[in-house]
């Protein structure tokens, strides 16, 4: 398993990478700010806190808009092994909903509801 692992943490790598410089210099700014964690799955505290055991990313803290007197900052976590299950073990359908994870993520960062997301076909 660690080798599959592996492989997908540098897949996720790559795809960050490339979503990283495809955005706009503002964007990437805030993109830069916040803390990204590739995880396998979701631990358990996080579990027991109700989120889902197949999550396939999570944004914690503040909102852009609502940072400043914070004493946590924001971050992502996206959780791998979830992604790969989602994209049926294909490559290409895994970097792609790395993107879209990301990206999904990043829309909460920058203050998008579920509905806003769904709307940017970022579900």
């Amino acid at each position: 398993m660690a080798g599959s692992v592996d492989r997908l943490l540098k897949w996720a790598d790559e795809e960050i990478r490339r979503l990283r410089q495809a955005l706009p210099a503002a964007l990437r700014e805030r993109f830069d700010s916040v803390t990204l964690f590739l995880e396998e799955q979701p631990p358990d505290f996080l579990l027991e806190e109700g989120v889902e055991a197949d999550t396939m990313g999570l944004f914690e803290g503040p909102a852009f808009a609502e940072e400043g007197g914070v004493e946590l900052p924001a971050r992502m976590t996206l959780f791998l092994l979830n992604i790969w299950d989602e994209a049926e073990h294909r490559e290409r359908a895994f970097r792609q909903e790395v993107r879209t994870t990301l990206l999904h993520e990043l829309g909460h960062y920058l203050g998008l509801n579920e509905d806003e997301l769904t709307d940017r076909e970022l579900e």
